[in-house]
């Protein structure tokens, strides 16, 4: 599939710091260390509408990972996939009397043009699960070689007892699991399976839904095993990062990374897991269900520097929920003009201790907070023209909001 368009990145001087950030399963600080090329996967979008600032705020957060690895020295081989056949798009299509594909392909391209506005570093592989069929179904037969399935009228599952490192990445206990696996799309009622636990790999085909031939009978995955398949084909298993949201902790990571260690048998799926918080609106995290959304082509539709959307954004740590507010745009604005202004000058005081600051706030936890807040000093320095004036550092530090907060003055 393809992805969007890349935005030019500056080179600045000299070298960042190694990435510190925090691993979801440890939960610990750890620093990263990838090798020349850092791997990290992350969990794209279900297109049955379109981006919200919930998505945006995700990708955000791994396109400032990928920035402070790149500029540590690191080449980054980033994979991300899109879930363009599931129940929840099916159910948009039939509700709004179209083709399920068509509405994947059209909100897909909106996504695309977000990002892009956005200016979002893209994966290198921007990958569907319609055109990965034959690799889910090929992962499920070997999970099933393994001996780790049953079937139930058809349907294929993983049984959580071959799982013996099950919970490594949430943490969490049994009625934690449960709780959390009826709400986020699991099955833990139906009859038949012999956990309650236990999860979709491979659904059978239902009359008037889309299926497809495979090894492991007609139909279609189940939602786990889509990042699974696609992350091992890509990028092999113990890549660096495997990111998302808060709410795919469990149980969508937790499965990936059973049936991980089902077929590999040895190795974590990935070495660190990062999970973003949730942003909100009126009170509640934004989300499709609730309807509560802020969407990023609809901002664009208003007018609004992308700049500023981005610039709203970075403020927030990406692990702490926070809400969407007009006030925060209207903040952002000011500061982009701060900014813009700034570095419009002939002159400004030495960029160079900047420089290294911002980059040593982003290495820790991405730390935006504190490399906004050094920007802001600097700006309001250079406007009121104190301190050394260096004809360089205006330049540098559009140079720097660029390339490490994406943020293009």
């Amino acid at each position: 599939m393809r992805s969007w368009s890349a935005p030019d990145i500056v080179r600045l001087p000299g070298s960042g710091n190694p990435l510190r950030i925090h691993d979801t399963a440890t939960t610990t600080l750890r620093t990263t260390t990838p090798g020349p090329t850092a791997r990290m996967y992350v969990c794209g979008i279900t297109p049955y509408d379109a981006a919200h600032l919930g998505h945006a705020f995700t990708y955000l957060t791994f396109d400032l990972v990928t920035r402070v690895w790149r500029d540590a020295g690191h080449d980054v081989d980033y994979v991300q996939n899109t879930t363009d056949i599931d129940d929840p798009l099916l159910e948009r299509a039939q509700a709004n009397g179209e083709d399920w594909r068509a509405l994947a392909e059209r909100e897909i391209q909106v996504f695309r043009d977000d990002m892009a506005a956005l200016r979002i570093l893209p994966p290198r592989a921007f990958v569907g699960v319609v055109e990965s069929i034959d690799l889910i179904a090929e992962l499920v037969a070997k999970i099933r070689e393994a001996g780790a399935t049953y079937e139930l009228d058809g349907d294929i599952y993983f049984a959580v007892e071959s799982a013996p490192r099950f919970g490594e990445v949430s943490g969490l206990d049994r009625a934690e699991m449960l709780r959390l696996f009826a709400e986020r799309g699991g099955d833990p009622k139906r009859e038949g399976k012999k956990d309650a636990l236990d999860w979709l790999l491979w659904r059978a085909e239902r009359p008037g839904e889309p299926a497809w031939d495979s090894p492991v009978g007609r139909g279609r995955p189940g939602w786990h095993v889509e990042c699974s398949a696609i992350s091992l084909n890509e990028l092999g298993a113990g890549f660096d990062l495997n990111g998302g949201g808060n709410d795919l902790i469990f149980p969508h990571h937790e499965m990936g990374a059973a049936e991980t260690r089902c077929v590999t048998g040895t190795g974590p799926h990935a070495q660190n897991y990062m999970h973003v918080g949730m942003v909100g609106l009126d009170g509640e995290k934004m989300s499709k269900s609730l309807g509560n959304l802020v969407f990023v082509s609809g901002l664009r539709e208003r007018g609004v520097d992308p700049m500023a959307v981005r610039l709203a954004m970075l403020p927030h740590h990406y692990r702490d929920a926070w809400e969407w507010s007009d006030a925060l745009l209207t903040a952002a604005t000011e500061r982009l003009e701060r900014w813009r202004a700034a570095v419009s000058l002939a002159a400004g005081p030495d960029a160079a201790p900047l420089l290294q600051r911002v980059r040593a706030a982003l290495a820790d936890d991405l730390d935006t907070a504190t490399a906004l807040g050094e920007i802001d000093a600097w700006a309001a320095a250079a406007l009121a023209g104190g301190g050394d004036e260096d004809t360089a550092a205006p330049a540098l530090v559009a140079d720097i909001a660029d390339a490490l907060l994406g943020v293009r003055l």
